[in-house]
């Protein structure tokens, strides 16, 4: 292992007193760097307690920063430590093995075989994580709350509700036409999505587990052309 040493006089301790730094070149630890003390008559010292109790009264230590050989603050004293602390995990940690070649088998074998490596397989499946719902949660059947909801006009008038077509069917417990005609109502207003109805039959059987909460409580319909010229026919005879 090559060492650099570096060896100068120690001011904060009483004359004749040498501070050794040793800074390591090579190997693992190269960089790091051990302080010793020499008393003047060339006694050697490794760390802070055997200094003290060497020197016992005669010098105060408690402030003293073995590293730098200086006497410093309380509180700067204190950081010094937590600094080097954090620098010996650091080192205890290591360096990352970056080697990728394949390992060796451990069977007795004249030769080397190296690992085969497989990196797919037909039976391997990478599942994909689930995408978050931008949408919020519904209770389900949440649209029988609009169940009792009338409109009104200006002059607080309670207007006569709309008749449905006769291809449009509830599906649900307990679900009126008037409920229904409320939920197309909403989902028209708060869905950019087809209104198709609930295109399954299982719920018709069980709307409390296959129940598509995205459309409304009504059987899968299809809007022919007579659907929309109905429309046009009323407005026209209501005009004359």
């Amino acid at each position: 292992m090559i060492m650099e040493k570096k060896r100068m006089d120690c001011p904060s301790l009483p004359p004749g007193w040498k501070k050794e730094e040793v800074i390591r070149k090579s190997g693992l630890s190269a960089g790091k760097c051990d302080v010793y003390y020499y008393s003047p008559k060339g006694k050697k010292f490794r760390s802070k307690p055997q200094l003290s109790r060497y020197l016992g009264n005669t010098v105060d230590l408690g402030c003293f920063d073995f590293r730098t050989g200086k006497m410093m603050m309380p509180s700067k004293l204190q950081k010094n430590k937590q600094r080097l602390r954090n620098e010996n995990l650091t080192i205890n940690k290591g360096k990352p093995d970056l080697n990728t070649a394949l390992p060796i088998r451990q069977t007795a074998s004249i030769f080397k075989q190296p690992v085969t490596k497989v990196v797919n397989h037909p039976s391997n499946k990478v599942k994909t994580d689930l995408q978050r719902a931008t949408e919020q949660p519904r209770q389900l059947f949440w649209e029988k709350r609009l169940k009792g909801l009338r409109v009104s006009a200006i002059t607080e008038e309670v207007l006569r509700s709309m008749e449905l077509p006769k291809g449009l069917t509830s599906v649900g417990p307990d679900t009126s036409d008037e409920t229904l005609l409320s939920a197309i109502a909403s989902a028209l207003h708060m869905s950019s999505s087809p209104i198709t109805g609930q295109t399954t039959s299982a719920a018709e059987k069980n709307p409390a587990i296959w129940l598509n909460t995205s459309q409304p409580l009504c059987k899968a319909f299809i809007v022919t052309d007579q659907d929309i010229r109905c429309p046009d026919i009323y407005k026209q005879g209501h005009h004359q």
